[in-house]
């Protein structure tokens, strides 16, 4: 709206300038109509008091509490990788095939093992109770009696050995099969069809995006003021214009021994949550507020390391000297420590060409045209 009125501005000058001079009978010299800078109330901002935020600055990356990075069990060649990065995945959903083929013979040899171990116990436990009876009547020794119960016994250690091979083999063809172990999606495939997985081999990575939190640092030298349930406002990296706010839910209770940071793990709280892991983010952790006068960045000129801008008064331009002091991340505003009172004008967007002084007129926005044509009318007439 600014540009609007300067534009018409300009374009008066330019016709005061090409009008004919006028000539005073009495002094002979030339006189020329000067015009008002026309303002409109859109162009005008008040300077009032606000909450200003402060505490120390966080920084870090989006990361999901719950993550699984699923990986081999079992030393076999991947068969068939079943899900895509990004696709979504239930509990129980099948992500990687594995080559079943020997684990499967190992079972069914394991299988008939615990078949033959369960006759060979059956007839040893049938001898050993025959010769109980013959003993009993005195008609073998105990000798005998003793080495069928070591037949019978060594028949039961058989069986269960055989037992518990035939469970691992089914355990371990079991784990041929690589399951989602909850909802969330795929956020990373490490494998292909035909690679040869070791035990211990990363196949597929899982995420919740529901689940995002802010993994932060803050400065150990700030940590002090941080306290768990304070309010945090940042910004995230591939999510420009929007801002997140969290909470504080931990504060680890010792520093980095290199970098001298703490991490402070921040909940989301607001509506606004990432889908994405691994962004980088930036804020602010509230541990205090008071009240402060507060600028917005448009309003500000800066020239070297000064910082002024325009105020209105008495109908007029005046170059205000500015002292400036913290950012409010929620706002994007400065604070004004020096320069300016509460209900001070400035102008909204200034421009370069403004002087000191410069007289101004404050108009409605339809009016401008119209009053701009009024002033010309007189300019044109004495020129003539």
């Amino acid at each position: 709206m600014l540009r609007k009125t300067l534009l018409v501005v300009a374009i008066a000058a330019a016709l005061t300038a090409c009008g004919k001079e006028s000539k005073d009978p009495g002094k002979g010299n030339a006189a020329t109509v000067a015009s008002n800078l026309l303002i409109s109330p859109e162009d005008v901002l008040t300077i009032q008091s606000n909450a200003l935020s402060s505490g120390p600055v966080i920084t870090g990356s989006v990361q999901p509490e719950r993550n699984a990075d699923l990986r081999a069990e079992v030393s076999a060649v991947v068969v068939q990788v079943m899900k895509e990065n990004g696709e979504a995945v239930k509990r129980g959903d099948v992500l990687v095939r594995l080559d079943e083929t020997a684990i499967r013979d190992s079972l069914n040899s394991a299988d008939e093992a615990t078949r033959a171990a369960t006759q060979t116990l059956e007839q040893a436990q049938r001898m050993f109770e025959r010769m109980k009876t013959l003993r009993a009547s005195g008609m073998t020794s105990t000798q005998a009696q003793e080495d069928a119960e070591i037949r019978r016994n060594n028949a039961q250690s058989d069986l269960s050995a055989a037992k518990s091979r035939a469970a691992q083999a089914r355990q371990q063809l079991q784990r041929t099969l690589v399951r989602a172990p909850f909802d969330g999606i795929v956020s990373e495939r490490k494998v292909s069809n035909g690679d040869t997985a070791q035990i211990g081999k990363e196949l597929i990575k899982v995420i919740d995006p529901t689940s995002m939190r802010l993994e932060g640092l803050v400065s150990a030298d700030k940590i002090g003021v941080v306290k768990v349930g304070q309010t945090v406002l940042f910004r995230i990296n591939g999510y420009p214009g929007l801002d997140f706010t969290g909470k504080v839910r931990r504060v680890d209770p010792a520093a980095n021994a290199v970098t001298r940071q703490v991490a402070v793990l921040v909940d989301f709280t607001g509506k606004e949550q990432p889908r994405v892991a691994g962004l980088y983010a930036e804020g602010r952790i509230e541990a205090e507020s008071v009240s402060a006068l507060m600028i917005p960045e448009s309003a500000l000129v800066k020239a070297g390391d000064q910082t002024y801008t325009w105020t209105v008064k008495d109908k007029a331009l005046r170059k205000t000297t500015l002292r400036i002091g913290a950012r409010d991340v929620r706002t994007g505003q400065w604070e004004v420590t020096n320069g300016l009172a509460s209900g001070d004008k400035v102008l909204r967007t200034p421009g370069s060409t403004f002087k000191d002084g410069q007289k101004v007129d404050l108009v409605p926005v339809k009016a401008a045209p119209a009053a701009m044509a009024s002033t010309d009318v007189p300019a044109a007439a004495k020129g003539n």
